[in-house]
């Protein structure tokens, strides 16, 4: 049996008003403490990875479609008209499905995982990208410092494409608490350090990330216990962050992997 959900038409309904500001504002999920998935493809991410929204958001038109796949997703649903859904969208094409779901607390740091440590990255998309690369290669503990985009931002959520739900981030990090780290940092740098694959990596480690323009901050590459290059045979003077992350996340995982080979 479906249950009946609430029905919300005013724009003036301190819901709505709170879910624009989530889809609108980067840093409103900071203050309100919780987060706006928009789109069945982030929810979906989300239940997979176990997540029990505390509201599911439809559109009228959607709803009686909904009702058989999504209805008992979260802990309450609401249809809203389907204008009022396009006004708190934050998509060109606004969804017909959207969740709330409450603001992770911040973990502590766990000094032996894997992890990638992003230094002043400004771009959302490449934020987002590298959240997935991480995801993808294993190395589930994230750490922004602070000057990093807001994770948990509209935008980085979409580029991230549901790889916030299998990570555990941490934002507003001072560099100082990387101390708590018990794995090597390594660093990339165009002009400095071996040739990724012509030199064995530690594992695991912990690989910075650095702003797209200035690169990685000179404290953190003067601590790091190794800086590695990415060869460029086009003749390419840098690659793009996200890029760069992936190739370097990739080769790690694939090197202490083959590691873990040879052991066995």
């Amino acid at each position: 049996m479906t249950a009946t959900p609430e029905r919300i038409t005013s724009a003036s309904n301190p819901l709505i008003k709170d879910l624009r500001k989530l889809s609108t504002d980067n840093t409103a999920y900071r203050k309100l403490g919780r987060v706006w998935l928009e789109g069945d493809h982030l929810c979906q991410a989300a239940l997979l990875r176990g997540l029990k929204p505390a509201l599911a958001i439809f559109s009228e038109s959607f709803w009686p479609v909904a009702q058989s796949t999504w209805a008992r997703a979260a802990i309450k649903s609401i249809v809203i008209p389907d204008a009022l859904f396009a006004d708190i969208s934050g998509l060109e094409s606004a969804a017909s499905i959207g969740f709330v779901v409450d603001l992770p607390d911040q973990p502590q740091i766990q000094p032996m995982r894997a992890s990638l440590i992003l230094d002043r990255v400004q771009d959302a998309g490449n934020v987002g990208s590298m959240l997935r690369s991480a995801a993808a290669f294993g190395f589930c503990q994230v750490i922004a410092l602070k000057g990093t985009a807001a994770l948990w931002s509209p935008k980085v959520l979409r580029a991230g494409m549901g790889a916030h739900f299998g990570l555990q981030l941490l934002e507003g990090v001072d560099a100082d608490a990387l101390h708590a780290l018990a794995v090597p940092m390594l660093v990339t740098s165009s002009h400095e350090g071996d040739v990724l694959g012509q030199t064995k990596l530690p594992s695991p480690c912990a690989w910075v990330m650095g702003h797209e323009g200035q690169g990685v901050g000179a404290s953190l590459m003067a601590s790091a216990a190794a800086k590695v290059r990415i060869a460029q045979p086009g003749g390419e003077e840098s690659l793009n962050v996200a890029a760069a992350a992936a190739i370097c996340l990739h080769f790690s995982s694939m090197q202490g992997l083959s590691a873990l080979g040879q052991r066995l």
